[in-house]
């Protein structure tokens, strides 16, 4: 099994404590940074979708996270040196009218796990808000709009065209939540769509690379 093998596995298991060893161990053995992140991503996109057949549930998705997280520190470093700390930054926020905020919580646990900075917003956050948060930040890459609730679908679609007729570029919007399909999602003019945290995460990391 090689250690990027063993990595992936102790990532699903949720082994926080056996992944930095393991990560700096596969490093020794002459595997790539970004091929062992590739790796971990990978391992969350398994425990997201065990996750969404009933298979997992949030204790153990959190536990992969924190898993991944740690992992995440032992090769930022190294990204450093490559002169970027991290995959970008990630606005995240429930669209306005809408107080939900366990899922966004998730979805931010486990895009941050993957290196991005996260800048969440909170709940009930405005479109002009949202475009307000890309303005302030340096390097967003991505903005995440979740809402959970089928009346506030319109101010999702409000948020994605404020973000797109803002000006701004270098930046790519992903939405959720229970509601969204990806055939909504691209009818709003949104880039790209998660079903649930562990696919965002991996969805973020690809529209980042793009």
């Amino acid at each position: 099994m090689s250690k990027i093998n063993e990595v992936k596995a102790m990532v699903e298991a949720g082994k926080a404590k056996l992944v930095p060893g393991l990560v700096q161990e596969a490093l020794a053995e002459g595997n790539a940074a970004k091929d062992i992140l590739q790796g971990m991503v990978d391992s969350m996109r398994v425990v997201g979708d065990l996750f969404s057949a009933g298979e997992l549930f949030v204790p153990e998705m959190l536990m992969a996270a924190k898993a991944m997280s740690k992992g995440v520190e032992v090769l930022k470093p190294l990204f450093e040196d490559q002169s970027t700390s991290s995959l970008g930054t990630c606005i995240i926020g429930t669209v306005e009218g809408d107080l939900h905020d366990i899922g966004k919580n998730l979805v931010s646990m486990m895009i941050g796990s993957a290196g991005f900075d996260m800048v969440d917003l909170g709940v009930d956050v405005t479109p002009a808000k949202f475009v307000e948060a890309v303005k302030d930040n340096e390097n967003v890459k991505i903005v995440a709009c979740s809402g959970l609730l089928t009346t506030t679908m319109t101010k999702m679609q409000e948020t994605v065209q404020a973000l797109k007729a803002s000006g701004l570029t270098g930046f790519k919007v992903i939405v959720g939540g229970a509601p969204v399909s990806a055939e909504y999602a691209a009818s709003i003019g949104a880039d790209g769509f998660a079903p649930d945290a562990g696919s965002a995460a991996v969805k973020a990391v690809e529209l980042a690379k793009n």
